[in-house]
This record gives structure tokens, C-alpha cells and sequence, in this order.
């Protein structure tokens, strides 16, 4: 880790920070982390830190709104955790139910084991999935066969999965699995850039399959297996974290940290309910208009997290070109619906951590997450929380949906796959208009035009889920990456950050 700078408030720069959700966050508490003494600003717009991150204790249940957990890879998310003191509180995921399933004809199939999104580990589970046809399971495993792609430019995942795992194999297990993450349209997404290891797989090894058995065996000649429990299926289960008591945990310890060390310096704010209305520069410096302040903030560099089309609109009086690139990286929204039961009322045994539904289904939700299955803690004794997703990029129209639709949609649903009898004792409905960035097709251009432009505008950062990942890790790396990036150019930090 960089070695920290000690700075003085009266030479202390002073740096901007624009959105205080995880991104934000992380940023801030990176730039105090590695400089004690800078005078950091964050700017929030809500009433509270945090964004989309926030818990809640309804009736006993405890119910995440947006994400209930992070991966350990890339490892930023669990390393913040650890310097911040929350060492003991992270929990892994239960491990005697790491699976998933995926619905086909109405019923819930678990996913073959060792399957993780594209890439086989094992074959005989693949043989046994009732999820295939004899022929569809022949087609997948021709996949071995497949010549790589020699064309360099992106691809959609789509058209990377049919190409080299067959239409049926796409349909029926790649395509749910990767929209229950990303939300997307699989026709658009690109591959490069939302699964770039699988690229990597295909253009290092040739075949997925060939790449999948090469670090099955690398990791167990690690004797990782061993540590990690079970190997799973779907997702590599054993590689999630969540907090005991929820994902506010994080956002609470790291505002206490950030107000610890602003206390101690003298120097810096928090700001919430100040929405940055206006950026321009000033003197060599960046003027920041904020609502409710009559002044304007002068800062030597800023970092904006906010999503894509806000920062675009933010940096359109100084950069239409940068402006209009931003404003085109499209979104999508969602909903989700957590419903909690008690047990009995569910017929279905929950021997896994939930389900995503195929496209082809044609059924109006996306996925369920058994939330209590999954994280210890999350219902009372003998009862249980789901959390249901809707909407998406395919189906937009159920955001937009009225409340009494939504909860008629999902009791059929769980009723139909579940077995669910009987009224649910909660039903909390959280709408997310807007809220993830969809990497289409070209978007690595777009990125690589973003930076190029970025280039010409010296203290002027740019971090978030819009870029280059859209989980709780990517987010915090993007963050302390453009702290680091703003320390560096200010020369406040030491050679090591170079």
C-alpha cells in the first residue's frame, strides 16, 4: 500500500469528491487514507451516504435495498473492509447450499456443478443436467473443437456463447445466468468488456473448456479447493462476502473514518443535500457551484462518481466531445420485491442460494435470491427472506410497473416455482430507475475515447460502475484509483504511488 503523506491545512490541496455512494466513499476515505491533513470535500445530493447501498430492519427481517453482497475478486472490496476495522464482521456465504438453479418448463434445475457462467470445470455434471438436450449437451461439448476468434474488434456475448457453446447452451444456461448479474441485454452486452476473462480464456487457451480444466487443475495443485468448501456451481459461491449486519455496515464505518480524520485535520466537509450543479475552470483551479451554497468551491482537482450522463451533463460547458460520450453509455433500471415467510409456507426445500429465469421462459421476473439461505442473520427463526428482481433491459416496462402489479406478479411467480402458500409477513418494493450501466458493444472504444479526452483536462477524474465493472469491488477500485490518480498529479503522495 502507498505510504501516506502527512500535510499540513495550510499547504494542503484541496480535492472534490461528487457523489457520495460506495465509489465516492471509497475515494474520499482513500485520498485521507494516504494524505492525513488534505482537505477533502464530498458532495452528496441524497440526505444520506451511501447510494444504493442500504439496509434495513423490517420486522425482524434484514433486508438489503440494492446489493446484499461483494466478491473477493478483485480483492479491493474485502481488502477496504479489512483496513477499516471490519475484519470480523464479514461472513461467508453458507456452505452447505452453494448452488444455484435455473428454471426450465416451470421447474427449478440446479446448475450443473462447475459450471461458472461459460466455462465448464466438470463434464459428467453437464451430462446429467436436465437443463439440455442430448443434442445440446453434444454441441457444448464440441466447444472443445471450436477454433478461436480471429477478429480483435468487441463481440456481444451473444454471439460469443452461440459461437462457441451452441444456441441451447446460451439460451438455457449462459444467457440467465450472466442477465441475473449484469441486467442486460445479452444481444448488446459485450463480452470484452463485461466478461473480459472469458475473452482472455478463448485467446489464451483456444477453448473455454480447455481453459476451465487448465485452472481446475492449477488450483488444485493449490489445494485451494480445500479452503474454499464446496465447489458450487452458477457462481463461485464461496468467493462472496457479506457483513453481519448488512452492506450498511460499510458505508457507516467508512463515513465514521472519513469524519475521524477530517475532525483531526481541522479541515474538509461533508456535504449532504448539495447536489454539484456546475463545474468550469477557474485560475489553473476548478470552480464547483453546489445548491444551497451561495460560494463557489475552488479545488485543485475533483473527483466525479455520479453516473455517466450526470457527470456528462456537469462537464458539457468545458467538453461537449467528453460531454456526449459520457451521456451515451446507456442504462437500464430494476426492481426488487423482498418478501419474507415463514418457512412452512414454502414447499420447495431451498437447497441452494436461489434461481435466474431464462429469457425464454418467458416469465415476468428475472431472478430470486434465498436471502436467509445464502447470509446467516437475514430472517428470524424459522422464517424466510426472499428477494425477487424485475425488469432489466428487456423488460423496462416493469419498472415502471405500479406497486399492486408487482406484488400480484411475484406471489404467482413464487407460488408457481416455490410452492408458496399463504400471505408473506413483509413485501418491501425497491425501484431503481437508471441505475446499471449497460457495457454495449464498443463500449472499450468509448472508454478509450473517455481517457483520451480525460487527458486534456489536468485534475479531473472520473470513477464509478460506468466504466470498467459493475459490483461493489469494481466500484471501490475505481474510487481509490482516481484518489491515487488525483494525489499523484498534485504530488501529495510519495514516489511508491507512481
Amino acid at each position: 500500500m502507498p505510504a501516506a503523506s502527512n500535510l499540513s491545512p495550510k499547504t494542503a490541496p484541496r480535492i472534490a469528491v461528487g457523489g457520495g455512494g460506495i465509489t465516492g466513499l471509497a475515494a474520499a476515505h482513500r485520498l485521507l487514507e494516504l494524505a492525513p491533513g488534505l482537505e477533502v470535500w464530498l458532495i452528496e445530493a441524497g440526505p444520506r451516504l451511501g447510494g444504493v447501498l442500504q439496509t434495513e430492519n423490517v420486522g425482524g427481517f434484514l433486508v438489503e435495498r440494492s446489493a446484499d453482497n461483494f466478491i473477493r475478486t478483485p480483492p479491493s472490496a474485502e481488502a477496504l473492509c479489512r483496513r477499516i476495522g471490519l475484519q470480523d464482521e464479514l461472513i461467508e456465504t453458507n456452505p452447505d447450499c452453494r448452488r444455484a438453479f435455473i428454471v426450465r418448463k416451470g421447474r427449478l434445475h440446479p446448475v450443473p456443478e462447475g459450471f461458472l457462467l461459460m466455462a465448464p470445470t466438470r463434464l459428467w455434471p453437464l451430462m446429467r443436467t436436465g437443463l439440455l438436450s442430448p443434442l445440446g449437451k453434444l454441441r457444448l461439448l464440441c466447444e472443445y473443437l471450436v477454433p478461436r476468434r480471429k477478429r480483435t474488434e468487441e463481440e456481444s456475448l451473444a454471439s460469443f456463447a452461440r459461437r462457441r457453446l451452441g444456441r441451447e447452451a446460451f439460451e438455457r444456461l449462459v444467457q440467465p445466468l450472466v442477465s441475473g448479474i449484469y441486467t442486460a441485454d445479452a444481444e448488446k452486452l459485450s463480452v470484452q468488456a463485461a466478461l473480459p476473462r472469458f475473452a482472455e480464456m478463448e485467446r489464451t487457451h483456444r477453448s473455454l473448456i480447455r481453459a476451465a480444466m487448465h485452472e481446475r487443475e492449477a488450483a488444485a495443485a493449490k489445494k485451494t479447493a480445500a479452503k474454499a468448501g464446496k465447489e458450487g456451481s452458477g457462481a463461485r459461491y464461496g468467493m462472496f462476502l457479506s457483513l453481519r449486519k448488512g452492506m450498511s455496515q460499510l458505508v457507516e464505518a467508512l463515513a465514521g473514518r472519513i469524519a475521524e480524520r477530517q475532525k483531526a485535520s481541522g479541515v474538509g466537509s461533508v456535504l449532504l443535500g448539495a447536489a454539484v450543479s456546475r463545474i468550469e475552470k477557474a485560475n489553473g483551479r476548478w470552480r464547483i457551484s453546489i445548491t444551497g451554497r451561495d460560494e463557489p468551491l475552488d479545488v485543485d482537482a475533483v473527483v466525479l462518481t455520479p453516473s455517466a450522463p450526470q457527470a456528462g451533463g456537469l462537464i458539457e460547458s468545458f467538453d461537449a466531445a467528453l460531454a456526449s460520450e459520457l451521456s451515451g453509455i446507456p442504462y437500464a433500471g430494476s426492481v426488487i420485491v423482498a418478501v419474507g415467510y415463514r418457512r412452512d409456507q414454502i414447499r420447495h426445500p431451498l437447497d441452494g442460494f436461489g434461481f435466474v429465469v431464462p429469457a425464454i421462459e418467458r416469465r415476468p421476473i428475472l431472478a430470486a435470491s434465498f436471502s436467509s439461505v445464502k447470509f446467516e442473520g437475514r430472517a428470524p427463526s424459522q422464517h424466510v427472506l426472499l428477494r425477487v428482481f424485475l425488469g432489466g433491459a428487456e423488460r423496462p416496462d416493469l419498472v415502471e410497473a405500479d406497486d399492486d402489479l408487482l406484488r400480484k406478479t411475484v406471489a404467482a411467480e413464487l407460488q408457481s416455482l416455490l410452492g408458496v402458500t399463504g400471505p408473506w409477513i413483509i413485501c418491501q418494493i425497491y425501484r431503481w430507475k437508471g441505475a446499471m450501466p449497460q457495457y454495449h458493444v464498443g463500449h472499450l472504444e468509448r472508454l478509450a475515447r473517455i481517457e483520451a479526452r480525460l487527458k486534456e483536462h489536468r485534475g479531473l477524474h472520473l470513477a464509478g460502475n460506468a466504466y470498467r465493472g459493475v459490483g461493489i469491488p469494481s466500484c471501490v477500485q475505481s474510487g481509490e484509483q482516481a484518489a491515487e490518480a488525483a494525489l499523484k498529479e498534485l504530488r501529495v503522495a510519495t514516489a511508491q504511488l507512481a
